[in-house]
């Protein structure tokens, strides 16, 4: 089983980007200085996240500070986590589930299309007590590719020491990222369905759930 993060793992937030950037700007900087700053940084994220939705090519945050011209400095970097904090808490719903796979025998990985570092996001894993119920992790910060390339779920098949795609499962929140990507690489994809992400009707989830604990029922019939 393979989990997508933000929208997954972690429930969707509809987040305003320019108004987080102003907020770490606000922190660090003169008055004057936070529109134009904050609107740099935003620009720069949109132009990555462009690059990763057309080309499937993969970001971090340092790339992201270097395109905006601004020095990413530990201070920075600090309350940029901080203000994302409220934004990354695990569904309540997932420790459990992920314990009920690990019971079944079933090993537990993680793909997330990202830029922050593995270090935050273990962090946060860390935080909410399941960072030792994953048996590995992909995030594309690390990698060349983002989803839906299908390099992207090799490297997490690979880290959760599978090498049947047939046999591995993927849950995440975006039609076209997760299923389509999944189900292209030889793998099940199933939907959690967020209204706020587009939909990609060229392909048919394996399953549908509303909610992470519904997602036993699907599993153990598979089996």
């Amino acid at each position: 089983m393979i989990f997508d993060w933000g929208g997954t793992l972690t429930p969707w937030h509809d987040i305003e980007l320019g108004e987080m950037w102003r907020r770490v700007c606000a922190a660090h900087l003169d008055p004057d200085q936070v529109e134009e700053v904050a609107t740099t940084l935003l620009d720069a994220e949109l132009e990555l996240w462009r690059r990763a939705r057309d080309e499937h090519r993969s970001a971090t945050l340092e790339e992201l500070f270097e395109l905006a011209g601004v020095e990413p400095s530990e201070a920075i970097l600090a309350t940029q986590f901080e203000i994302w904090t409220p934004h990354t808490f695990i569904d309540p719903a997932a420790p459990g589930l992920l314990r009920s796979l690990r019971e079944r025998g079933i090993k537990v990985g993680v793909l997330s299309n990202t830029m922050w570092s593995r270090e935050w996001h273990e962090r946060i894993f860390a935080r909410d007590g399941v960072l030792d119920l994953l048996d590995g992790a992909v995030y594309s910060s690390e990698i060349a590719w983002t989803k839906p390339h299908a390099e992207a779920f090799r490297a997490a098949m690979d880290a959760i020491g599978a090498d049947d795609p047939a046999g591995c499962v993927f849950v995440g929140d975006r039609p076209y990222d997760d299923i389509h990507g999944a189900k292209s690489a030889g793998l099940r994809g199933v939907l959690v369905p967020n209204s706020l992400v587009p939909a990609w009707d060229s392909v048919t989830p394996d399953a549908t759930i509303d909610s992470l604990g519904d997602l036993i029922t699907h599993i153990d019939r598979w089996s």
